[in-house]
């Protein structure tokens, strides 16, 4: 992996762990990503307006499908990652969510797409995949469902479900923008905000069938949708640029190294998890993130 797809992958996956951290504190639901949309659209309009002016008029049918199945699977994968930090731990959804997410992709990136990591790089994904699992709890998450108490029990099946969800929502939208970035050559940026109001059209009713209880979640939500509204485009845009100089099957899993920022910073903040195994989860992504830059 090039030094400079490295660099833009390190950078993104700590901008990812903060804003997913403000996102959880925030507690909120469908009209919480509403209003993180919204914000995204009125904040980066000079940059999509600059680059799309010219852009925009050259696309056909195929890009804009691209990007409207995009904007859909995000929409899919934000609403259930929020509606997994409200019912269960951000440290059981998260790890789960971004180990499962760059697995599948990978393997659709080989499988459909030709790619073939070397095996330095092949190490690296199962490093990467080992240490979400031991971040998320490893073998625990399943002998402690005999052991606690059934509302925790509760909590902990459903940020496994949760987290598995959210995981195959992002693989999807992994392969699908990375197609359209890869092969169809669309600026990243361009992918990322004209996708963004493809998810305004779909999240509006859900604010419109109630205003009075948007306005007043507004009112309670609107500083975390505005760090998220500024900060995820940021995240997600480094990695589409880091696509078109890397394999995709290699990119996804280094984006991971988010959880070892999502570890040390997330778990000290929400104070959930076994610090120990999350601690050794984290440097096993590491040294699967370094493999990756290798290989």
């Amino acid at each position: 992996m090039a030094p400079q797809a490295f660099a833009l992958i390190l950078l993104a996956g700590l901008i990812h762990a903060l804003w997913n951290i403000v996102a959880k504190k925030a507690g909120g639901d469908a009209r919480f990503a509403f209003f993180t949309s919204a914000l995204m659209a009125l904040l980066w309009a000079p940059l999509g307006w600059w680059l799309g002016r010219s852009a925009l008029p050259q696309w056909g049918a195929q890009e804009w499908v691209v990007v409207a199945v995009s904007g859909l699977l995000h929409v899919l994968y934000y609403v259930i990652l929020l509606r997994g930090y409200r019912r269960a731990d951000l440290t059981v959804v998260y790890p789960l969510a971004r180990g499962t997410g760059p697995l599948l992709s990978s393997l659709v990136a080989i499988a459909l797409l030709g790619e073939r990591p070397g095996w330095l790089g092949g190490l690296g994904i199962v490093a990467v995949v080992g240490g979400v699992f031991l971040i998320a709890g490893g073998p625990a998450l399943w002998r402690s469902a005999h052991s606690q108490a059934a509302a925790q029990q509760q909590r902990l099946h459903a940020g496994l479900r949760y987290g598995l969800l959210t995981g195959a929502f992002i693989a999807a939208y992994t392969v699908v923008d990375g197609y359209a970035v890869k092969w169809l050559l669309l600026s990243p940026i361009l992918v990322d905000y004209v996708g963004n109001f493809v998810r305004l059209a779909l999240l509006a009713p859900v604010v419109l069938r109630d205003l009075p209880a948007a306005r007043a979640l507004w009112r309670v939500q609107w500083r975390a949708a505005l760090v998220v509204a500024a900060f995820s485009p940021i995240a997600y845009v480094l990695v589409l640029f880091a696509m078109r100089q890397a394999p995709l099957s290699l990119v996804a899993p280094a984006r991971e190294v988010s959880m070892l920022f999502a570890a040390l910073i997330g778990g000290h903040l929400l104070g959930e998890g076994a610090r120990l195994a999350r601690l050794g989860g984290a440097l096993l992504i590491a040294a699967g993130v370094a493999a990756l830059a290798l290989g």
